[in-house]
């Protein structure tokens, strides 16, 4: 009987498959797909903020009657790029280093420090600015060591450490990725010709690596530029567009934040467009040899100096302040803190009531990421628009170009007006926008791995398009979507920025803006706090865990 159960479950499940078969071969179902892709991107990802901005672009004169306002907001805004180049620019001076070794050495120490490089991908940012801020700037921190009460106050120092720390797994991760793939041919060939070592790098790989290398830099200037809740932790009296905003969001005028987050936007997307298209063609400024000195930057001695400089490094300002909030959270554990979590006190309650709005809207905006945005990936890598692909690829790049914060701005005065719209989907469509663009990069990066000519071949065959997606395109590509879903919903459950701006009302605060809220404004004890970020790190963890569990379930 359960076999015959099973049986006809299977054939219904057969025929539903066969019927999906013979709609894929339908044009009008091919267009409907990609055509609801599109208009769900326009729709709900890129015209909501710049319309938010446009429709209140005229309160902008209001700002000018504050001169003191005004001057404010625009050094805030010079401080968000100044920021940015410069942990950019430290970053892969710093990272390039330990990829390099990580890829090139030898020793048995490489696994281990591998490891511990996405240490900072697994704490939440707003997680990593507590952890940094009692590392660098409390009496039980790195301080104690040196006999003061604050090695390094909150301010423009520890913001610039905070985010070397976060930014910099990203560099290290792409150089890696890039380095793996980058074959030595003319590398070896330059330096069997007699070239050292260090002049064949400068010479040859660097120049070979260089997409890598921008590609990477733009990512660190763009990480920096955007990140709020870390920032606002550790910012002191410092200012930049997202702390001015995060500060001000409920004091000033809105014209002051359509000010602010006007220019964000604009510039950010300028300068990341311009740094695209002009950095391929700058070439490395010198290409003379100095054999002498060359040779003495290549001996053993000064590559062995130069490993241990760049993993005292990371371990100092990367791992030790990621690592050191697991000592605030034992001793919450062990005064009494759990005790008063346990007993449901209303403090409580509303962090936990936080955690579960910030786990729905993680999971929602993921699962609308994926089905709209797998279409949207197949449309850029199969370049079904034709010549206008490169402009949509293009226009998909913005959300992650921009500063979530005034993202979020634009997108509270664009919703704001729509009363009807329950304040959780606002909160959801905001997340959406700023994690969309991780899901389709990385989908359309692994869609355009697979030859064209293996679906080719199979339509020839007679394989209808959605029986070619399951049988081909799914399979090759599967853990790609698994890792794109991970990083959107990782990315929505730390996102600080826009969870502030879009929030009207605290019924509806996510957890990074709630922990924010009690570090900032203590809300709460140092022990409530260190104890609410450990469960925060806690929970993150064991989702990625599970999550990285059934994807090699999957590829088992």
């Amino acid at each position: 009987m359960r076999r015959q159960r099973a049986i006809a479950s299977e054939n219904v499940r057969l025929r539903l498959i066969r019927k999906i078969d013979d709609f894929s071969a339908k044009n009008l179902v091919k267009c409907a797909v990609y055509a609801s892709s599109i208009i769900f991107f326009f729709t709900l990802i890129l015209i909501p903020p710049i319309a938010g901005i446009l429709e209140n672009i005229g309160k902008l004169k209001t700002i000018y009657y504050d001169p003191s306002l005004l001057t404010s907001a625009n050094l805030a805004i010079i401080n968000s790029f100044t920021m940015a180049f410069t942990v950019a620019t430290l970053d892969l001076i710093a990272a390039l280093p330990l990829a390099w070794f990580i890829v090139r050495s030898k020793m048995k120490i490489v696994n281990f420090i591998d490891v511990l490089v996405d240490i900072p991908f697994l704490i939440p940012t707003a997680a990593l600015g507590y952890s940094s801020l009692l590392f660098w700037s409390s009496q039980d921190g790195i301080s104690r060591i040196f006999g003061m009460e604050t090695l390094i106050p909150p301010g423009f120092a520890l913001v610039l450490l905070l985010h070397f720390a976060f930014s910099y797994p990203v560099i290290v991760r792409v150089m890696v990725g890039e380095l793996l793939t980058y074959r030595e041919v003319y590398e070896v060939a330059a330096r069997t010709l007699g070239a050292q070592p260090f002049t064949a790098v400068r010479t040859i790989t660097l120049p070979l690596l260089k997409p890598g290398i921008i590609v990477s830099f733009l990512l660190a200037f763009a990480r920096s530029l955007s990140e709020t809740g870390a920032t606002v932790i550790a910012a002191g009296n410092f200012e930049n567009g997202p702390v001015f905003i995060f500060k001000n969001i409920d004091k000033v005028g809105e014209g002051a934040l359509v000010y602010v987050s006007s220019v964000l936007i604009l510039a950010s997307t300028i300068i990341f467009f311009l740094i695209k298209l002009l950095a391929p063609s700058l070439k490395f400024p010198i290409k003379r040899a100095f054999p002498s000195i060359e040779r003495k930057l290549s001996s053993y001695e000064v590559v062995k100096f130069r490993d241990g400089a760049t993993i005292l490094v990371f371990l100092i300002i990367v791992v030790a302040p990621s690592l050191f909030i697991a000592l605030p959270v034992l001793s919450a554990l062990l005064d009494g803190t759990v005790n008063e979590m346990v007993a449901g006190s209303e403090l409580w309650n509303v962090f936990w009531r936080s955690m579960l709005i910030s786990y729905a809207v993680g999971s929602i905006s993921t699962l609308m990421n994926v089905v709209f945005g797998l279409p949207a990936a197949v449309l850029i890598a199969r370049r079904k628009l034709g010549r206008a692909t490169s402009i949509f690829k293009a226009l998909v790049s913005i959300p992650i170009i921009v500063p979530s914060i005034a993202l979020g701005v634009s997108l509270k005065f664009f919703w704001g007006k729509y009363g009807f719209i329950p304040e959780f989907w606002v909160i959801v469509f905001s997340h959406t926008t700023i994690t969309y663009t991780y899901f389709v990069e990385s989908m359309s990066a692994a869609i355009e791995g697979i030859p064209v000519e293996m679906e080719d071949v199979a339509g020839t065959l007679g394989a209808k398009p959605f029986t070619i997606f399951r049988r081909i395109t799914l399979p090759l590509t599967k853990y790609a979507v698994f890792s794109g879903a991970i990083l959107v919903f990782t990315r929505a459950l730390g996102e600080t920025g826009a969870a502030k701006a879009v929030v009207r009302t605290k019924e509806f605060q996510t957890l990074p803006v709630l922990l924010v809220d009690w570090i900032i404004n203590k809300r709460a004890t140092s022990s409530q706090s260190a104890l609410g970020i450990g469960l925060y790190i806690i929970s993150a963890f064991l989702v990625l865990l599970a999550l990285r569990f059934i994807i090699r379930e999957r590829r088992r």
